[in-house]
């Protein structure tokens, strides 16, 4: 991005945004207030590498909206980390939470390193310096910005980030709460992991079932059959594929940067990671078909096409040949605008990464919440639910005569365990959200396509929330 100097990402979330704001009722004024970015924090420290030699890194923080408090948004660890591209997440991490009813703000930070030339002490060393950085100018805090993990960075580094934050602020209790995506044993939640591939998966399923849209596009209701395909066999496109062929669907096609493989009678996940693992490629697996170029997987005939893995993947140029029917963006940006045009004229539905790969975000809400009440989902609840599902049971078994054995019992005495917690509530989320952005494409004919419904799902919420406040009187 940043060796095409005319190119701004920011300009262009900011293009999506007046392209939305269109089909609002707001004074211009506000709009303009929820555009800019707050605060854009930019900073350079000096860290001693493990050769002696001192290196200066440049790093940002960048707070976009404060009608919520506290910002949330991840650290990515990455030479094109720069301003521009910063303030565009930031920005972006603002709507995704508004859509999908997270009460924060949107933030987002970056270092401009490649973190693969560093020692893993290195490392450590300049994510503890950016945290006290970021302690020092109040930057980072359970109730002021919470950051998350993004390209480059993981739970190592967020169990880095919490004990020196801890550590600056010696007793205060809710300290866990200023970073998310935590080790479980550091105060994490179980079912991060899978989170954005199963939101994903939670999306596509609320609009299959929709019986209006799928019979505009000519399909059956429900994921069940549908044939469907995955670019990008990283965290979010494994989970993705799982959950799509566990909800019954055919995962026919499967892209990684090496090429691509299809099966039109469906493949396993988990087989191909595998011998991925082994090979080194997912070419030349057991009864797949070998595609020439990974982007050729991209063009094949599926209901579901689920870009799962860099921006910009669908463009002008090659959106024409797409056959899909409904295109998934669990990648961040995967299609441009141009492609949304052409997507439009051909009437193929494109959910937008902006709230459909929100399950990231929304389980680290989850997490957070988790700190600030200091005890784990289920634990109040889960044998109480299983002592009465347990009598329930027993007296219907009284009652019939009949006993229910193996898995169903399994299923209806089993009680809540931290994990189930999570996924219903990412569920219950996903829902909510896919239909809130339905019921504004449906009310207003003009609104062009589901991405500027998210939009102006966003700026709704965002500046219903400004005016609450009494900012603007």
């Amino acid at each position: 991005m940043s060796s095409n100097q005319h190119y701004s990402f920011f300009h262009s979330v900011e293009q999506s945004f007046d392209k939305a704001a269109k089909f609002t009722q707001w004074d211009p004024g506000i709009l303009e207030q929820i555009k800019a970015c707050n605060s854009v924090y930019q900073m350079r420290f000096p860290v001693k590498l493990d050769d002696g030699t001192i290196e200066v890194i440049e790093a940002y923080r960048v707070q976009h909206s404060q009608h919520k408090s506290p910002c949330k948004g991840g650290i990515r660890f990455s030479d094109e980390v720069n301003q521009d591209e910063v303030m565009a997440l930031a920005s972006l991490m603002t709507y995704k939470c508004a859509i999908v009813n997270v009460p924060f703000g949107g933030g987002k930070g970056g270092i401009k390193i490649n973190p693969k030339k560093y020692s893993t002490y290195e490392l450590e060393k300049i994510t503890r310096r950016y945290t006290a950085e970021l302690v020092k100018k109040n930057f980072i805090g359970p109730g002021i910005d919470v950051p998350a993990p993004d390209y480059g960075t993981g739970s190592r580094e967020m169990a880095w980030i919490v004990d020196t934050y801890a550590s600056l602020k010696p007793g205060e209790i809710d300290a866990a709460g200023c970073v998310t995506g935590k080790p479980v044993t550091q105060g994490g939640v179980r079912g991060r992991t899978e989170a954005t591939g199963l939101g994903v998966y939670f999306g596509i399923r609320e609009v299959c079932n929709m019986p209006d849209v799928m019979q505009k596009l000519g399909l059956t209701v429900g994921i069940k059959d549908k044939t469907v395909i995955v670019q990008g066999l990283g965290n979010v496109g494994y989970h993705s594929a799982k959950f799509f062929r566990e909800g019954g669907a055919k995962v026919v096609a499967l892209a990684e940067y090496e090429g691509a493989i299809y099966n039109p009678a469906g493949l396993n996940e988990d087989e191909v990671f595998q011998h991925r693992k082994k090979t080194g490629s997912i070419l030349n697996f057991p009864g797949a078909t070998n595609l020439a170029k990974n982007t050729d997987a991209l063009e094949l005939e599926c209901d579901i096409l689920i870009p799962a893995a860099l921006e910009n993947v669908i463009n002008g140029e090659n959106a024409p040949r797409v056959k899909a029917k409904i295109i998934g963006e669990a990648a961040n940006g995967p299609c441009t605008p141009e492609a949304d045009d052409v997507f439009a004229q051909k009437g193929i539905l494109c959910v937008p990464d902006m709230y459909l790969n929100a399950g990231g975000v929304t389980v680290s809400y989850f997490e957070w919440l988790k700190n600030l009440s200091h005890v784990r989902y289920g634990r109040m609840e889960k044998r109480f639910t299983e002592n009465m599902n347990t009598r329930i049971l027993g007296q219907m078994e009284e009652l019939t005569g009949k006993s229910v054995a193996g898995k169903d019992r399994e299923f209806i005495l089993h009680g809540p365990e931290e994990q189930d917690l999570v996924h219903s509530g990412l569920e219950e989320t996903m829902i909510t959200a896919t239909r809130e952005i339905m019921e504004i494409w449906k009310s207003n004919p003009e609104i062009p396509d589901m991405r500027t419904a998210a939009y102006v799902s966003a700026i709704n919420k965002v500046a219903t929330s400004y005016g609450e406040l009494g900012i603007f009187p």
